[in-house]
């Protein structure tokens, strides 16, 4: 199971780190191909979520949300998963919107995901990187939300430069995760 979640987590930061890279090189990259570019990442994001948002626990459901109960974090993860597949699946359906309504959805994204980062940081013991994770992902996208008519230069570096950011964060806590578990099979 660990092995599975620290190559999830791995995929979304050589993404971001990708993605990251895309926008800091070609910020004169049109709207539409940053749409995109955005929406499949997006998407990817919203899966892994998803994918760790259903994972089973050995607590008991609630039968109304579907949930373990008192799992905060899986219901967080799940709210942003599925915000992050609706963002992605728009920015690709409409790649054409203004470069405005682009960056606050960005923004938007980012806090979201950023929140339900940081929530599911403070419940697990050493979690430092996805809580930095998390507030770097809040910062850029109260940056992007506030100053939207920064220009598409700017906002791509600071798109650019939370992705980087944050995918390098994700591919340290992977590596973390995945040495986790190595530790567990060797101690059993």
């Amino acid at each position: 199971m660990l092995r599975r979640e620290a190559w999830l987590l791995g995929v979304r930061g050589v993404l971001a780190v990708v993605f990251g890279i895309v926008a800091i090189i070609w910020p004169g990259v049109t709207v539409i191909a940053l749409a995109v570019l955005f929406g499949i990442f997006t998407i990817a994001t919203g899966i892994e979520q998803l994918v760790h948002a259903m994972r089973p626990s050995a607590g008991a459901t609630n039968p109304v949300t579907g949930f373990a109960d008192g799992n905060g974090p899986r219901l967080a993860r799940a709210v942003a998963g599925l915000f992050g597949l609706v963002v992605g699946v728009l920015a690709i359906v409409w790649p054409g919107i203004t470069g405005v309504v682009l960056a606050v959805i960005v923004g938007a994204w980012a806090i979201v995901t950023g929140v339900a980062d940081l929530w599911l940081a403070a419940r697990q013991h050493g979690g430092w990187t996805l809580a930095l994770v998390g507030a770097i992902s809040v910062v850029a996208g109260l940056f992007v939300v506030v100053r939207p008519e920064a220009g598409a230069v700017a906002i791509a570096w600071a798109i650019g430069v939370y992705a980087i950011a944050s995918g390098v964060l994700l591919l340290v806590a992977a590596y973390q995760l995945s040495h986790q578990g190595r530790g567990r099979l060797s101690a059993a």
